[in-house]
Order: structure tokens, then sequence, then C-alpha cells
């Protein structure tokens, strides 16, 4: 099983005599530790696999690690095995504890943008806050909850009016978010971590069933998962974390690098392993990555180093203005893409800021170059199809409650958060949901005459849709019922031009065109008896997943993402591009006193390269209609000069370079044609 590992991974998989920490470099094979040390925990040490759990950060580092365990066990043996993000550990805790924590079975989970509605709501409500401030309030409860900090604390932590309306508008978003039987993504972490440090024998049970935890990327994790971390493993110190100080790039969303410091303190037995081998970049490369992460301070030092060879020198083009710049980027991938016989997703160009992307796109469509743009918006997370499908889905399914919560009040039907929060209430006690309780007598004990009125008129005007869909052309109720609340006035009231609120309705459109093709589909293959638009609205629920599944196939095309998005993954051949000042380093950051975290960010973008390395910049950048000479970003200086070759800095390349260049394009060519 170690036979594949290096002398210090085989250690790392072997060391189960208390906490581990492996410090590992990109590109050192961690997930195979990890992967692996797990068949050793399962064969070896003869510990059940339901006793050991794994946790990440996301879905997909999750799979891919099932897919490596189960190639290494047979599904018998794993059966039981955790392995999931530390989001979705946090909400198999709550299902389970539902009962203690006073959760009605079903309850929903808001995503952000439901939670930014009713933080909203609340702030026009019940607050003095200025609504224009809702992006800084949703941030700042979030950071709440991922430090750990109950509303109570935050209100009696709080140095101003300011904060003080802001603790009590948190107050009143978690009142309303119980009253709903519902959870926001970052009560994924806080409520078990509370739950485990009020609850000493719900702990001790937790404990029982992991009894041996291993997590991925540890630098980005926060201080409630911190501490979700800490309470788990507290009694057996059973625990292996790998992790990577310099490439922590989140601190933005409450990542800490300095919980890796903090293992030392918290566990005194702590085992250091570093992992310095790299197996995805020459030697150039992780020199240039070595040399600009020592300008950061480190706990503990490493230096990446690898048996590849040396490999091509770094180069850096300087191009005229950002036009310039992008068209040189393509012609690089076209001629690279001659000379070395390679794919189109071979080639990833990484920027810090997705404007970047703009201009690389026109010239990559000039060249008809394929590419695609990862981290963009999926068709079904846009709000009007969140909302139409949210209909959709309470038409199908009245126990929804989380789809009636998004609902019920888009378009505004008067129906307000304190309305809300009274039937979430009742509903809590009586254990329903939410769209059955609006009918019984008792609620009117509850619930304002005016605010019973208006749910009740929803409720009726809601059952006779769900009649209407199932006995007459579900298209049409489906338009008539769009018509009725007015939902395309909703888009021109709330969009920033006429434009954008005709573009969403348009999607809207092809939505209900692809429900269509789904029924017509169906007639065919559908039963009789059977509900074929409870079928095609539920095929049309999971459209998102498959799109998603259909991103991640492997396709020849030119690979456009953020350097955090980059993060995990590798290609041949790598530009990068806007490396200027306010740019990389990014101008908030700077003014922040963020330059560790951009320098990291940095790295992490150079250790994404496996064969060559290329940045680039403009000399002249417009911005804001403004044209300006550019600085070039201080992590150049930062390289070592003699492997990186600068080109268009104010001097035309040499004769002899030239010359060799047109000879190997020509040289290319000829094989091409041979």
């Amino acid at each position: 099983m170690a036979q594949s590992l290096n002398p210090q991974q085989r250690e790392a998989l072997r060391y189960v005599d208390g906490p581990l920490l492996v410090l590992a470099g990109a590109g050192s094979g961690k997930t195979s530790v990890i992967t692996q040390k797990i068949a050793y925990l399962i064969d070896r040490c003869e510990l059940s696999a339901r006793h050991i759990a794994a946790v990440t950060f996301t879905n997909k580092a999750a799979r891919e690690m099932k897919a490596r365990i189960s190639a290494l066990m047979p599904a018998q043996r794993i059966k039981g095995l955790t392995v999931s993000t530390f989001h979705n550990l946090g909400l198999t805790i709550i299902r389970t504890e539902s009962h203690a924590l006073g959760f009605k079975p079903g309850f929903s989970i808001l995503d952000q943008e439901d939670c930014r509605n009713l933080i909203k709501e609340l702030m026009q409500r019940h607050s003095e806050l200025d609504d224009k401030l809702i992006d800084t309030a949703q941030m700042t409860i979030s950071h709440w909850k991922s430090s750990l900090l109950a509303p109570d604390a935050a209100l009696a932590q709080a140095a101003s009016n300011g904060e003080k309306s802001l603790a009590k508008l948190y107050q009143r978003y978690h009142q309303a978010l119980r009253a709903y039987n519902a959870v926001d993504f970052d009560d994924l972490l806080m409520i078990p971590v509370e739950l485990f440090n009020q609850n000493e024998e719900i702990l001790r049970r937790w404990q029982q069933r992991i009894r041996y935890l291993l997590v991925d990327e540890y630098q980005d994790t926060n201080h409630a998962q911190y501490e979700l971390v800490r309470c788990l493993v507290r009694h057996r110190q059973a625990l292996t974390v790998v992790g990577d100080d310099d490439q922590s790039i989140y601190a933005w969303r409450g990542a800490r690098p300095e919980n890796l410091v903090q293992l030392q303190h918290d566990f005194s037995d702590l085992k250091v392993i570093k992992l310095e081998q790299n197996y995805r970049s020459t030697g150039r490369i992780l020199r240039a990555a070595n040399t600009l992460i020592d300008n950061n301070p480190h706990a503990i030092k490493k230096a990446l180093w690898s048996e590849l060879g040396p490999g091509d020198p770094l180069r850096l083009i300087c191009a005229e203005n950002e036009s310039m710049e992008c068209e040189r980027v393509v012609n690089e991938i076209i001629d690279m893409r001659l000379k070395r016989r390679c794919k189109y997703s071979d080639f990833a160009v990484l920027y810090r800021s997705n404007y970047q992307a703009r201009l690389l796109e026109i010239h990559l469509q000039k060249q008809d170059i394929p590419y695609e743009i990862t981290g963009g918006q999926s068709f079904y997370a846009k709000t009007e199809i969140k909302d139409v499908m949210a209909y959709l889905r309470l038409i199908i399914n009245p126990d929804d409650d989380n789809a009636l919560l998004r609902i019920v009040n888009t378009p505004r039907r008067q129906i307000g958060p304190t309305t809300l929060e009274q039937l979430g209430t009742y509903a809590n006690k009586r254990q329903l949901p939410l769209f059955q309780c609006i009918d019984e007598m008792a609620l009117a004990q509850t619930v304002s005459e005016a605010g019973l009125t208006r749910l009740r008129r929803f409720k009726i005007w809601i059952e006779q849709i769900s009649q209407r869909l199932y006995n007459d052309e579900p298209l049409g109720v489906i338009r008539e019922m769009l018509s009725d609340a007015d939902y395309l006035g909703w888009l021109h009231q709330n969009a920033s031009s006429e434009k954008i609120a005709i573009r969403r309705w348009q999607n809207i459109d092809f939505l209900l065109q692809q429900l269509q093709q789904v029924l017509d589909k169906d007639d065919a293959e559908t039963p009789p008896g059977d509900r074929a638009v409870e079928s095609a609205i539920a095929k049309l629920v999971l459209r998102d997943l498959l799109d998603r599944e259909d991103q991640e196939s492997s396709q020849d095309k030119v690979q456009l993402m953020t350097l955090h998005a980059a993060k995990g993954l590798e290609f041949l051949h790598v530009f990068m591009v806007g490396m200027e000042e306010e740019i990389l380093p990014h101008r908030n950051s700077t003014e922040a006193g963020q330059i560790e975290e951009e320098r990291r960010l940095t790295y992490v973008g150079i250790t994404r390269a496996q064969r060559t390395l290329t940045m680039t910049r403009a000399l002249r950048r417009t911005q804001y209609g403004s044209t300006s000479a550019t600085v070039a970003s201080r992590f150049i200086d930062e390289l070592p000069d003699a492997d990186l070759v600068r080109l268009g800095e104010g001097t035309a390349p040499d004769p002899e370079t030239l010359a060799q260049q047109r000879s190997a394009s020509l040289a290319a060519l000829k094989t091409l044609f041979e």
C-alpha cells in the first residue's frame, strides 16, 4: 500500500500514536497521504470505517477523496466511512440532534440570497440602519457566527451605536431563523459547537462515534471549524490534519492560517511532518515560489523541491496596454500549442479579479479558441430562476417550508417577517409544515387578523394553481400564475435597468421551455396515472447538478479563472495576467495591510504551473475612463532574476532570439503539415 509513497509520506501514513500535523507543500501528494492513511487505519489498525471521518472544504474534493479510497479498498470494508465537507458534517450533527436543539423535522437551510432577503426585510421594518448597508450587515453577522459570537455577546461587545444596531439586527435575524425552523450556512458550524459545549453527554456520544478524524486544507479553517475539530478529538487526540500555511488565501471568509500554530498550543504532543517533494512542477517554478514566499513570516519553514529537472525559464511579458496584453496571451497560446503539440485544455489563464476575463474572452473569440470560465454563475443559481423554481416546488410539495419562505412575499404581498415569525413559532409547536398550519383556527391567537387574511389568501391561490396544474395545460397555468403575481413588474422594480429586467424575464421563458421539453419527453414514458408535472419539475430541479457535472468534464478548452478558483488545480502551461500594483497585490488588500495574503495568492498561482509559467502586465491601463501608466507588481522583484526572462520592457528582443523563435515556429508548421 505505502510502496508508492516517499519516506515522509510513509511516516505520516503510519503515525497513529497522537495528533499529527502534516505540513504539505503544493503538489506534494497530500491527498494520497490522507486516502492511504484511511486505508491503513482500517486494514492495519483494525479501526472500523464507521468510526473514521475525513473532512475537507468542497464537495468536489470530498468526491475525489471517496473515489480514491474506493479504489484502494473493497466497498464492504469502507461501509459507514464519513467523507464530507465541514458543513455537511455539521448538518449531519444537527439532523441527528434536532430534537435536543429544538428543531422540528424537515428544517430548512436558507442560502445566501434567502438570508440576504430576510435581513433586508428586518432592516426595513425593525432597524434604523440604512438598507444600503445590507451587504455589510450580512458579512458582519457571518463573521460573528464564524467567530462563535452569539447575538447577546455581540451586543455586549458593541462599542458604537452602529455596532449596537447591527447586533440588535443579529438578534432579530437569529429569532426569525428559529421561528422559521431554519438555519443558514454559518449555523451548520456554530450550532454543533454550541451544542457540544453545552451538552457533555451528546459530545461524548459523537466522540465515541468519530474515533479518528482527518482534516484536509487545515489552513483554511475558521474559528468555528477549529473548535468543532477540537471538541471531537479532545478526548482521544486521534487526529491528522494536513495543511499549508503558504496556501491560506481565504482570510476574507474567516480562514485563519494561525490555526496551524494554535494546534501546537492545544496539543502538546503534536508531531509535525513536512512534505516538501513536489511532483507537479519543474525546478525553476519551485525556486520562484520558494523565493517569493520566503518574504512572509513562517512558524515552520519548508522548501519545495522536485526531481523533474530545471525546466524552462519563467517569462514576464510587458504589453503597451491591457488589450495588447490579452492579444499577446492569446497569440502565445496559439504559438505554444503549435510548437508543443498540446491541447487547449493544457492552458490556464489566471487573474486576480473576474473583470479581467472580459478582454480575454473577446480576443479568444476573435481567434475561435474554445474557452471555459470557472466560477461563473449557474443558470439555476440566478435569482429569478430560483424564485420560479420555488413556486413550482411549493405547488407540487406544500410541505416545502424553504420554498414557501422564499416566495410568500415575492413579489410583495404585505406578508412581513413578523407574520412569518408568528406562523413559524406556531408551526414549531404543532410540529407541522408552515403551509398546513395556515388554515388552523388556533393560528388566529398568534397572528394578527390582517396577517392571517393575507396568508390564507396566498394559500388559496397556491391551491387553485396546484389543482389547475394537474388538470389544464401546465405551461399556460404557470405563465398565468406569474402574470397574476405581476412577477414581470417585480423584476422591473428591482432591476438596475429595463434591459436587465427583460433579460431576467427571458431567462424565465427559457426555463419554461426546458420544462415543456421535459414534459413532452415524459408523455411517452410516464405510465398512466402518474403525475407527469411532478416528475418533470423534479427532473428540472436536478438539472443544475447535471450542468455542474458537465462543467467538470474534461473538454478541450482554455481555462480562465481567478487565482482563488485555481487553488487545488494544476495545468501544464499557466499565464498570470495583470502583474501590476493595485491589481496583484490588489489595491484593497494593500490599503488593509494584507500583503502577506496577496503574496500567498501569487504563490498559489505560480505553483499551479507544471511546465511553463508566463506572467504579463500592461505598461498603461485604462480604468474608470482614465488611462495611466502602471507600476510593476512588487512580487516580480521578489522572484529570482536569473530564472526570469523579461520581454517588452522598453527594449526589443535581440535578433538572435527573434531568429530562434521564427525557426521554432517554422519547424512546428512543417511538422504539422507532414
